[in-house]
């Protein structure tokens, strides 16, 4: 997923990248079962968290909150995808 923000009069706008998909998101903080809620994935399906810099890939827990950066050029290099069931 790469989280990247954009400054307006209410704060940072976050995004996430779901499978190549990019996603507004409003908080700095986003839970396994939002990113499946955000991307329409079944409750099933596992997530995977890929650092796109190094392409390591993670699969995250189901109690897992990811941090998000707010900021394009300093943001998370990361995308979020689904992973084998």
């Amino acid at each position: 997923m790469t989280t990247t923000a954009t400054e307006s009069k209410k704060g940072p706008k976050y995004e996430v990248n779901l499978d190549g998909d990019v996603q507004p998101w409003p908080n700095p903080t986003i839970t396994v079962a939002e990113i499946r809620g955000l991307a329409g994935w079944g409750d099933d399906q596992p997530v995977v968290m890929v650092d796109l810099k190094t392409n390591d890939e993670r699969d995250l827990r189901e109690d897992e909150v990811i941090d998000l950066k707010p900021g394009h050029g300093f943001s998370k290099k990361v995308k979020f995808k689904r992973g084998a069931k």
